[in-house]
């Protein structure tokens, strides 16, 4: 049994190793950098902002999705 002593330390180093590797990936891949830009990403939702202001202009400044702000 004491080839034991020698198998679960390189067992562990190598789980050990594989989780830094992974991390590491996963760290990079969601670090990179971009050429997207903010305006890339959401210009699709200016339509929806233009709602909502002609929305607020309807309901005297009240916007749809503020319901703190009615007053009763």
């Amino acid at each position: 049994m004491w080839w034991v002593y020698i198998v679960v330390p390189a067992l562990m180093i190598i789980g050990i190793y594989c989780f830094l590797s992974l991390v590491g990936v996963r760290t990079r891949l969601t670090t990179r950098e971009t050429d997207r830009t903010a305006d890339s990403m959401y210009g699709s939702y200016a339509e929806l902002n233009r709602k909502q202001r002609k929305y607020a202009r309807e309901r005297d400044g009240q916007r749809q999705d503020d319901e703190s702000s009615k007053t009763p």
